[in-house]
């Protein structure tokens, strides 16, 4: 499967839109050479700014400024805007823990890096640009680039970054002039999520889920395993570590782009999308966290706030208590324990799956909380959709389930 390198992420500014655009690069063998000299200068560096904060600290009880950061850069032997950019992102990295600190947030002091941390060069304002179907950057010349689509606006910065399959992209951060949404008339659609179907929508679609950490685990398990055994420091363990991290890689490709196609399907075919706001990042330390990672909840989240606005699509988040046990048809609370997949309300008698009872639910409170009507979702025609255990064929490539 060859994945669709673009991230979709933008954000909103006065003069436009600002979108990152990321493209495979292929450079020689000399330059990739250089590249990664670069890269352990910037390493290097990192670990002598990072040193002179704390010794700053230690002998006069306040950290490095960002000006005498900004002194200590020059004639590192990187590009001089690369360098600054180091000494920036040290400054900020000691401030954002120091605000943590004072929320009360527990977290580490940044960290000396390794080689194997540091991947990523960035050019904040100069010293590249496009030519043809090559990329000039400043000092490793003409690199060949596969742009697969076209930039429409001002490109701000670049960033060479190397994966640890080895493979080198550049993204670039480019500013787009604001463009008229689309229209779309779609109906609205709540979406409950989980792991068992990624995604129940309230009009009774059920979207699988796919597990793409499932079907390569004891593949990455054996390798995991080669490589624990292999030498440190030796050519052997390099390769095992290579092989490692290329698996790694595809299970992340196959699970990006089934999360592309998918929030793309959403936002062309409904007009208003109400999801639970969740705070993944707490829930994944709890219980399954494992199974919420592969199901990339947070990543298919992003994307669809990412896509909806071009798309003419409106998203928003509503609070998940008591979605599961609330009645979508008379309100009344009925727990539940994580065994039981089916809604029974004793009051009116409801009977449905308890997936698409929480997907009404969070449709019912996203259409009270932003005002949209029109809604075709209703709790007494939805009694009779089942879940099918067959996979049918569509466009998304994955087994859902319709009336």
């Amino acid at each position: 499967m060859k994945a669709r390198f673009f991230i979709y992420c933008s954000i909103i500014v006065k003069m436009g839109i600002i979108k990152a655009y990321r493209f495979r690069i292929y450079p020689s063998r000399e330059q990739v050479e250089l590249l990664n000299h670069h890269l352990w200068l910037s390493k290097e560096l990192w670990n002598e700014l990072l040193a002179h904060t704390k010794r700053m600290y230690r002998d006069y009880g306040h950290f490095a400024t960002k000006y005498s950061l900004q002194l200590m850069v020059k004639g590192a032997g990187l590009y001089s805007q690369t360098q600054q950019e180091i000494a920036h992102r040290v400054f900020n990295a000691v401030g954002r823990f120091l605000e943590l600190r004072r929320q009360g947030i527990h977290c580490g002091f940044p960290r000396f890096k390794s080689f194997s941390r540091i991947r990523s060069l960035h050019y904040p304002q100069s010293g590249f640009r496009i030519e043809g179907k090559k990329l000039k950057v400043t000092p490793f010349g003409y690199i060949l680039m596969k742009q697969h689509q076209s930039i429409d606006g001002k490109i701000k910065n670049l960033v060479l970054k190397r994966k640890p399959s080895g493979k080198w992209f550049a993204i670039f951060v480019v500013e787009e002039p604001a463009k008229q949404p689309k229209t779309n008339r779609g109906p609205p659609v709540g979406i409950d999520l989980g792991l068992r179907c990624l995604a129940v929508l309230s009009d009774g679609t059920h979207i699988w889920n796919p597990r793409h950490l499932q079907k390569s685990e004891e593949k990455l398990k054996r390798l995991q395993r080669q490589l624990s055994r292999k030498k440190r420091g030796s050519r052997n363990r390099y390769k095992a570590k290579l092989r490692l991290a290329i698996t790694h890689e595809k299970v992340a490709n196959t699970r990006t782009d089934f999360l592309h196609k998918l929030s793309s399907w959403l936002v062309r075919n409904y007009s208003f999308i109400t999801l639970e706001c969740l705070d993944v990042r707490d829930m994944v330390q709890e219980d399954y966290g494992k199974q919420i990672n592969d199901a990339g909840w947070g990543l298919f989240t992003n994307m669809l706030c990412d896509k909806a606005e071009s798309a003419g699509c409106k998203v928003v988040f509503v609070d998940p208590a008591n979605t599961t046990k609330e009645c979508s048809r008379c309100g009344a609370i009925v727990k539940k324990s994580i065994r039981d997949r089916t809604h029974c309300c004793p009051v009116c008698g409801l009977v449905i799956d308890r997936d698409l009872n929480a997907s009404i639910n969070i449709l019912k409170r996203g259409v009270s909380t932003a005002g949209h009507a029109g809604s075709n979702a209703c709790g007494d025609g939805l009694a009779r959709y089942a879940v099918n255990e067959a996979r049918s064929s569509h466009p998304l490539g994955v087994g859902v389930c319709h009336r």
